[in-house]
């Protein structure tokens, strides 16, 4: 990842004159899923592109080592080589951006990227994922915890209820801490979307938790029921530009939850380079939390090399 986001004071006046006009957010959103989409080797690009910003994840109640270890391999090595081989990329070191677990796994993601020679950075949720609904004391350690054991991305999650309630003091001085006690790591906030109510609330938790310090700013847990979705990430890029042009720090932005198949992928991508431009189409500032994408991205990548479709058991497991 790129330089830090250092943060700024807490400007409460920026954040209380904000109001978002939610028919015109609904109908850009419209208007970018309506762009046309890369095809043919274009498109190949553009899901290489897709893998390259992917925070390969998986984040079960049954997560063992043994598929902690897999999805590593999988992450080191998301295509198929004779694949990349056959559309000159074997040799150009694509990997997933970093792979993202739960605190406990992380010793054991970190261990199977060492044994396989890669330096591919591990992430982890922390705070009392996903509902945050943990003492701060607790959250602050699950943090620390993390980074001890080697992650060098946290992915916390914002106080919800201080967010409804209006609270933005409480919250700045929380992620505050968080970003303190996550060191030389870099940290991912998520505002859990589905459960902040209103656009207008969007936009003020993305704007605090950027300047709380925070390197991204993330859509959700993948555990509400509503994620990621178009609406919400024009109204967080809006908030990353504005943030961009007050204070001169480029912030990422990571959807998550929901995003299963390459057309998506290619959507998103859209959606970053007509909001934020192309400096944010790389993995410092762009980032994909998914765990299911993967399979399809390479499922077409399959096809574009080969005109047919794989059958399941031709690709490897992600």
């Amino acid at each position: 990842m790129s330089g830090r986001n250092p943060g700024t004071k807490l400007d409460l006046q920026w954040v209380s004159k904000v109001r978002v006009n939610t028919q015109a957010v609904l109908k850009r959103a419209q208007h970018i899923q309506g762009l046309k989409l890369p095809k043919k080797q274009w498109q190949a690009a553009w899901l290489l592109k897709a893998i390259s910003c992917i925070d390969l994840t998986t984040l079960a109640g049954d997560d063992t080592p043994s598929n902690v270890h897999r999805l590593c391999l999988k992450a080191v090595q998301p295509v198929r080589s004779d694949l990349l081989k056959s559309m000159d990329m074997h040799d150009k070191g694509v990997t997933t951006a970093a792979v993202c677990v739960y605190p406990s796994r992380v010793a054991d993601a970190v261990r199977s990227l060492k044994a396989a020679n890669c330096n591919l950075p591990v992430a982890s949720v922390a705070t009392g994922f996903p509902a945050g609904q943990t003492p701060l004391k607790t959250r602050l350690e699950e943090v620390r915890m993390a980074v001890a054991d080697g992650a060098t991305e946290i992915d916390i999650v914002i106080n919800r209820t201080l967010a409804l309630t209006g609270q933005w003091e409480a919250v700045y001085d929380e992620i505050c801490q968080f970003r303190e006690a996550c060191g030389e790591a870099h940290m991912k906030s998520i505002l859990a979307i589905g459960e902040l109510g209103t656009f207008t609330n969007v936009y003020k938790a993305s704007l605090v938790a950027m300047m709380a310090g925070s390197d991204f700013i993330k859509t959700s847990t993948g555990k509400e029921a509503v994620n990621a979705t178009y609406p919400v990430a024009i109204v967080m890029a809006r908030a990353i530009r504005d943030y961009f042009l007050c204070t001169g720090h480029k912030v990422g932005f990571k959807p998550a939850g929901g995003i299963r198949t390459a057309r998506e992928s290619l959507v998103w991508l859209t959606l970053i380079k007509e909001e934020l431009g192309h400096d944010w189409l790389c993995p410092h500032l762009f980032r994909l939390g998914a765990s299911s994408l993967l399979a399809d991205i390479e499922r077409q990548i399959y096809h574009h090399v080969t005109g047919q479709y794989a059958a399941y058991h031709e690709l490897p497991m992600a």
